[in-house]
């Protein structure tokens, strides 16, 4: 069960904890008062899309917090799996900021795959959206399914698994198909420039780049060959060359340091000027005896730069993108030569496990359709409780083309006139009939499974007199042996609170939403003004009453 609720910066809430009891939590206030925003934070916390406007104006991030207690022993195991610690209650907040959230358990960082498979362990939420989808056929299925889980879960499992592979063994056959259907020209045109790029012998990408420099200098050994002779003999000439000039300092300043030894530093420096001199010398020497004028290299370096230029004007702009063609028309031509005989492998195996997704999809089939009697069956027993005693309601289940859920289309059908054929559920019910069937269901699978927390908003929508006692009589009932929250604008369902909040909205210099749980005075005030809208006399006599006769 959900403990308490710390929110914070959160749309009109700055900073607000709630502390919710076993049994029936009632929350009521005035229309457009705010009272889902409550609803609303819980199931972001378990994962729900946030709105981009949640944070409250001026804060940096909201804060929602859930203290749980649950004795579910799958959680333990959920947590294990995941190396999230066990203490006696679950620590669940999701931080919101402008542009992203975070969502930790126990302190520990969770992924909304997590978020989701435990939000399945412990709550369940009913909202208005829900009600939407729940008209909608392709819901039904998942609710037979749900319910039915203990009996057929493993195998639909196991189908949906087979099933996904199906699909990309189906994708893998197209893609090999059109390979093998490559004609005779392309494969020989595929060779052809593989061929190309090969002969050409690309070791280094940065061959061009060496070539290049090299052009350079064969290009220009005259004029290099003149310039470092000139700037060695300039160092080495037979009359005031440099090297001599600094024989000279050295030795004057050697002479120097006789006489004053702070010239040492000096001393050093000519040395070292000398030493770097001398290197030069002889790098200039060897460099200028090296250059030489070689038409055949120069050709050859040529030729192998304009096979560069022909290369990458047809399969790239640099000798990079050159290899990566290469990589990729290889594959290309791998794939087409391999697809033949892979056409047949993965026809092969489609075929085996196209028998297993029929076997699967059958026995499923078989105990959907077990289920959907015992199901039906309930909700009429259920439906009867909540003043729909004249009902008929029928799971149809008509067979289709294998598909990601098997071979069943399931639909709803209910008749709540005795003159009434079954009809579409979408197209029959109204509002009121809607909730009840929708709160039916809720309450058989409340009472199946393992789920402590069953949330509703306003499943009393369109419903009043007699009905609205079943409703109340209905979920009081099921609050017996599960946490439930409504929010409620029923005084007949409010008076039946274990504990009661009042949501308001205060507005000072800022908007600000409020919940408080009430005393037993208040309770009174706040039932009267559900039933009566004021706080008049009567009005009170009345909500005394109900509370009485609870």
């Amino acid at each position: 069960m959900i403990k308490s609720i710390h929110v914070k910066n959160y749309i009109l809430i700055e900073d607000l904890t709630v502390n919710f009891d076993n049994g029936l939590n009632v929350i009521t206030g005035e229309t457009g008062a705010g009272k889902s925003i409550l609803i609303n934070a819980i199931d972001i916390a378990f994962g729900a899309k946030p709105a981009k406007d949640v944070v409250k104006k001026g804060a940096e991030k909201a804060l929602i917090e859930l203290f749980i207690e649950s004795k579910n022993p799958n959680i333990k195991t959920l947590f294990e799996e995941n190396g999230i610690d066990t203490l006696d209650e679950i620590i669940l907040s999701r931080e919101i900021t402008s542009t992203s959230s975070r969502t930790r358990v126990n302190g520990t960082l969770v992924n909304q795959e997590f978020i989701k498979s435990l939000k399945e362990m412990l709550i369940d939420i009913h909202s208005q959206h829900q009600t939407y989808a729940f008209l909608q056929p392709k819901s039904h299925i998942i609710l037979l399914d749900n319910y039915a889980k203990d009996l057929y879960g493993e195998e639909l499992q196991e189908y949906k698994c087979l099933y996904k592979e199906y699909q990309g063994l189906l994708n893998a056959l197209e893609t090999a198909q059109n390979s093998a259907n490559a004609t005779e020209s392309q494969i020989d045109f595929l060779k052809f420039q593989i061929n190309e790029i090969e002969q050409a012998n690309i070791e280094d990408v940065t061959e061009e780049e060496t070539l290049q420099n090299e052009l350079s200098v064969l290009e220009n050994s005259e004029k290099l060959q003149e310039l470092t002779q000139t700037s060695y003999w300039a160092l080495n000439g037979d009359e005031g060359s440099l090297i001599d000039a600094l024989l000279q300092i050295k030795a004057n300043i050697s002479k120097a340091v006789d006489m004053d030894n702070s010239l040492e530093g000096a001393e050093q420096s000519i040395i070292e000027i000398s030493e770097l001199t001398r290197d030069l010398s002889s790098t200039l020497r060897d460099y200028y005896q090296s250059v030489n004028s070689d038409t055949a290299r120069l050709n050859e370096v040529q030729e192998r730069l304009y096979l560069f230029d022909k290369l990458k004007r047809k399969y790239g702009s640099t000798l990079e993108e050159v290899i990566q063609t290469y990589d990729k028309l290889s594959e290309e031509l791998n794939t087409i030569e391999f697809s033949s005989k892979n056409v047949e492998e993965i026809q092969a195996k489609i075929d085996e496990i196209l028998m297993k997704l029929n076997k699967l999809a059958q026995d499923i089939s078989a105990k959907r359709k077990n289920y959907a009697q015992v199901l039906s069956s309930l909700i009429v027993d259920e439906l009867e409780k909540l003043e729909l005693a004249k009902s008929r309601f029928e799971i149809r289940i008509t067979p289709k083309e294998l598909s990601s859920d098997g071979i069943d289309d399931v639909e709803f059908y209910i008749s709540t006139n005795v003159s009434q054929d079954l009809s579409p559920l979408a197209k029959t019910a109204s509002g009121g009939e809607i909730s009840r069937v929708m709160l039916a269901i809720k309450t058989i699978f409340a009472k199946s499974d393992e789920i402590d927390t069953v949330i509703f908003d306003e499943i009393d929508t369109g419903i009043s007199g007699k009905a609205a006692q079943s409703v109340a009589d209905e979920i009081s009932e099921l609050a017996k042996f599960r946490q439930i929250i409504v929010i409620t604008h029923q005084a007949i369902i409010a008076v039946k609170a274990d504990k009661h909040f009042l949501v308001s909205k205060e507005q000072g210099e800022e908007t600000e939403v409020t919940i408080k749980a009430l005393n037993e005075d208040e309770k009174v005030k706040a039932i009267a003004s559900l039933a009566s809208g004021d706080n008049s006399e009567s009005a009170l006599d009345f909500a005394k009453s109900l509370l009485s006769a609870k």
